[in-house]
This record gives C-alpha cells, structure tokens and sequence, in this order.
C-alpha cells in the first residue's frame, strides 16, 4: 500500500497574513487542493492522511467534497484522515507516521508531502515510486545552478563547494514505513526539533536514499514572490 502523508499543520508566517498560506484560494481552489488532487487521483496512491490543526479539518473536507469526492466518490475511501500538527515539520511528520502505522504494514510505502507545494505532478509521484523498488527511500532533486560557497562564520568565504556533488532536495520524498518511523522513533526530542528535511532522520538512520530528477514547477510557497509564480503557473495551465 502506497500512502501519501500531506502536511498542512504550518502556519505560513513567513508569507504573512491570517490564514496560513495552504489554505490560501488562487483562481478558486486552495493551495491545499491542488496537491491532494494530484495525490488522490494518482492511480498508485491507495490512502491519503493530512496533518492539519483542528479547526482548519472542516474546511480541509469540504474542500475535498467540493473538488475531489465530486468528480470521483471513490476517491472517498482513500481518506485515512487527519493527524495532529507537532512543534516543527518533522514532529508533525511523526504524528502522521505513528496514526498511518495503526492501519499500515512496515512494507508499505510513505510519501511525505507539503500542501504548499501545490504543483506536484503525477509523473513525479510515478517516478518516485518506481526509483524505490531497489531502495528505503527516494527523494527528488535539482542541481544548483549557482556557485557554492561554505561560510563557517556568515561573513567570508571559507571554502568553494563542488556544485557537481549538490543537490537542493524537494518533496515529496518516499519512504518504507517501518524503517522511516523507527528512525524518526529513535531520535531524541532536541534533535527532532533541529531536522531541516524529512529525509535527513533516514541518512542519520544510515538508510538506502537514492535521487530522482526534480521538477522547478514543484517548488514549495514560502513568500509573496512565490504567490505570484504560483498565479501564473495557474494561468499558464489554462493556455
């Protein structure tokens, strides 16, 4: 069983404004909805559970009602439910973890996601899943186009990095169950509250990640900039 592990606990400070940035409407549907329309009629995806606080859970279902359950009542089934947001993305990324293992077996396959990545395209999700057939994890990437450079103090350079051998990580990242939760398990609180990535408690874990080709339309809503590629990729859709 594939499952897809949506966050939407986040509070979108760093876009401003009272209503976190994944609930959002742009040309009529929330931010939210896009991703979980791709994930929902993905024909490998089997199960959905979205991390949300409490009192966005009823808007999060109607939402579903309106733009997804109506086109397809199958898709109904595939709704696990909702989990409790923790303290940081990755805490959140556990709660999901520890509900979905009520109703799943350690070999069944994780995908961790972000509501404000609203982009994400089924051939990334196919490719993603096709890649981990050989290992524990895989998560997509994109080369970096910059030079790199190490600051040890945030002032001077320190040392020029091989941009061959780096990589910026984007979700959705994929995992087996069982192994992905016993290494986030095994983590002690003040170490959950520094991780930066959902794969970085599986290489800590020693895990089998492999990379896949990422997608720059995939990318993650975090300022007012990015809203406004976000409209436009929307209207770009409709061309």
């Amino acid at each position: 069983m594939n499952i897809a592990l949506v966050l939407s606990g986040g509070t979108g400070s760093r876009l401003g404004g009272k209503v976190p940035k994944q609930y959002l409407a742009c040309d009529g549907r929330m931010m939210i909805t896009r991703c979980m329309e791709t994930v929902f009629s993905h024909p490998s995806m089997d199960a959905v559970q979205i991390v949300a606080a409490d009192m966005w859970r009823e808007t999060i279902v109607r939402e579903m009602e309106s733009w997804i359950f109506s086109h397809d009542d199958t898709f109904r089934e595939k709704f696990f439910g909702f989990s409790a947001p923790g303290e940081t993305r990755q805490l959140s990324i556990l709660s999901g973890l520890q509900d979905i293992a009520n109703r799943a077996e350690d070999d069944d396959v994780v995908m961790v996601h972000d509501a404000a990545r609203p982009c994400l395209s089924a051939r990334l999700i196919s490719e993603c899943l096709a890649a981990l057939n050989e290992h524990d994890g895989v998560m997509p990437v994109l080369p970096m186009k910059d030079t790199v450079y190490l600051s040890r103090d945030g002032k001077t350079v320190s040392k020029l990095l091989p941009r061959s051998e780096i990589f910026a990580g984007q979700a959705p990242e994929f995992f087996r169950l069982g192994k992905y939760l016993q290494a986030n398990e095994a983590l002690p609180r003040d170490k959950m509250l520094v991780i930066n990535g959902a794969t970085e408690p599986a290489i800590l874990a020693g895990l089998d990640i492999a990379m896949v080709p990422g997608d720059e339309a995939n990318f993650k809503i975090t300022t007012a900039a990015d809203m406004e590629r976000y409209s436009a990729w929307l209207e770009a859709q409709k061309e």
